[in-house]
C-alpha cells in the first residue's frame, strides 16, 4: 500500500541531511526527464516543412519550451525557422539537452553523498548539538536564489543583453523568430501579446525577491515580530538585553524574565513531559500529576518560583 505524501514528508522532518539529499533527487529526475525527452523529440522531429507541419502538428512537448526561450539550431547543421547553420555551439537543442544530462547525473551523486553523510555539523543546532531546520534562513536563502533567476532571465536573457532574447510572434503566426524584447514599464505590460510586459515582470517580481529576502531578518512590514518573532537581528544587536532596557530602547523589565520549568524529581533537561488533559481519568502527566514547578531568572520576578497548578498552568 502507497504512502500519503504527508506521511512521506515526516520521514525527513526536522532532518536537514536527508531532506537536502531528497530535493537533489527530485531535481536529478526532472533535469534527466527533460534532456532524455528532448534528445526523444528530437530524434523523430520531422524539420522539412516548418509552415505546414509545425512541432506541434508533430506531438512535440519539450521542444516548444526550448525554442521559446530562443534555441533554434541543432548539430545537425538545420534551424527551426529554415536555413543552414554552420557552427551552433552548446546553444543548440542538443547541446542543451546534454548540458541537463551531465547535471542530473551530478546532482544524483549529490543526493547519494548528501543521503550517506546526513549528520554534516553545518546542519546542528550549536545550543543543543542536534541536526534542526533553521526555517528563517532556509526561507531567506531560497527567496535569494529565485529573485537571482527570476531577475537574471528578464534582465539579461529576455532583453538580450546576455542572451538571444525570446521566441516571438503575433496573433496569427507570421512574424515569428527569435529576438530581444525591451521591458515594457507602462500599463500595456499587461497585455498578453506585448511581449515586453514579461521581462519587466521578471525584473519587477526578481527586484522584490531581493528586497523581501533583505528585510525579512528585521522584523520589518514583511514579518511584524508580534507574528514571527524576534529575528537574529534583534538578539544580535542587544534588543532583549539588560543594557538596552536601561537605555528605555526595548520591552519592559517586567517581560525580561527567563522561565525555568522542573519535575517532581528536578528534571529541567530541555523538555519536561507535562500536559493539560482533556479527560482527566486518561491522564498520567497532568501538572499535578507531574509537580511541575516553575523558576524565573531575571526581570522583577528573578528567584521567584511557583509550584501551585493553578498560576502553573496560567504561566504556561
Amino acid at each position: 500500500m502507497g504512502l500519503p505524501w504527508y506521511r512521506v514528508h515526516t520521514v525527513v522532518l526536522n532532518d536537514p541531511g536527508h531532506l537536502l539529499s531528497v530535493h537533489i533527487m527530485h531535481i536529478t529526475l526532472v533535469a534527466g526527464w527533460a534532456s532524455s525527452m528532448a534528445l526523444y523529440e528530437l530524434a523523430v522531429f520531422d524539420p522539412s516543412d516548418p509552415v505546414l507541419d509545425l512541432m506541434w502538428r508533430q506531438g512535440m512537448f519539450v521542444i516548444p519550451f526550448m525554442t521559446r526561450l530562443g534555441i533554434t539550431n541543432l548539430w545537425g547543421g538545420w534551424s527551426i525557422t529554415g536555413g543552414t547553420i554552420m557552427n551552433p555551439g552548446i546553444w543548440s537543442y542538443e547541446g542543451v539537452a546534454g548540458v541537463h544530462i551531465v547535471f542530473s547525473g551530478l546532482c544524483f551523486l549529490a543526493a547519494i553523498w548528501h543521503w550517506v553523510y546526513w549528520d554534516l555539523e553545518i546542519f546542528c543546532d550549536e545550543r543543543t548539538g542536534k541536526p534542526s531546520l533553521d526555517l528563517p534562513k532556509i526561507f531567506g536563502i531560497h527567496l535569494f536564489l529565485s529573485g537571482v533567476a527570476c531577475f537574471g532571465f528578464g534582465a539579461f536573457h529576455i532583453t538580450g543583453l546576455y542572451g538571444p532574447g525570446k521566441w516571438v510572434s503575433d496573433p496569427y503566426g507570421l512574424t515569428r523568430k527569435v529576438q530581444p524584447v525591451s521591458p515594457t514599464w507602462g500599463v500595456e505590460g499587461f497585455d498578453p501579446f506585448v511581449p515586453g510586459g514579461i521581462a519587466s515582470h521578471h525584473i519587477a517580481a526578481g527586484t522584490l525577491a531581493f528586497v523581501v529576502a533583505g528585510i525579512m531578518w528585521f522584523g520589518s512590514t514583511t514579518t511584524p515580530i508580534e507574528l514571527f518573532g524576534p529575528t537574529r537581528y534583534q538578539w544580535d544587536q542587544g534588543y532583549f538585553q539588560a543594557e538596552s532596557m536601561n537605555n528605555r530602547n526595548g520591552i519592559t523589565i517586567g517581560c525580561l524574565r527567563h522561565p525555568i520549568f522542573r519535575d517532581k524529581e528536578g528534571h529541567e533537561d530541555e523538555i519536561v513531559r507535562v500536559d493539560v488533559p482533556f479527560r482527566r481519568a486518561e491522564s498520567k502527566y497532568s501538572v499535578e500529576q507531574v509537580n511541575v514547578t516553575i523558576e524565573f531568572y531575571g526581570g522583577k520576578l528573578n528567584g521567584v518560583s511557583y509550584s501551585d497548578p493553578a498560576i502553573v498552568k496560567k504561566i504556561c
